[in-house]
């Protein structure tokens, strides 16, 4: 989920650039979008799945080296993992808004 998530970031990322970089008035009309509450839940939206991807890659990273790989604790990580995503874009959210 993240990866689509992502993905259309980037897209939106590309499209921001490059109408930014087109003129002075491009530049205007994205500064004013990302201004707006659509640029900023788009902000937040992209922070959030970036932070989601970062830290189940860090999970991950530390089952490739053995540890977490029961059940219990495999689950009790991924349920850490969700918590501190949650708390981390309400934190996010807040210093964007």
């Amino acid at each position: 989920m993240t990866g689509v998530a992502m993905f259309f970031a980037l897209l939106f990322v590309i499209w921001a650039w490059a109408v930014s970089v087109s003129s002075a008035d491009g530049f205007a009309s994205v500064s004013a979008l990302m201004d707006g509450i659509v640029g900023k839940i788009i902000a937040i939206g992209t922070a959030s799945a970036l932070t989601y991807h970062l830290l189940g890659g860090i999970r991950h990273g530390i089952m490739d080296m053995g540890y977490w790989e029961e059940l219990e604790s495999g689950n009790l990580s991924a349920k850490v993992v969700i918590g501190l995503w949650i708390v981390l874009t309400i934190v996010l959210g807040v210093a964007l808004w």
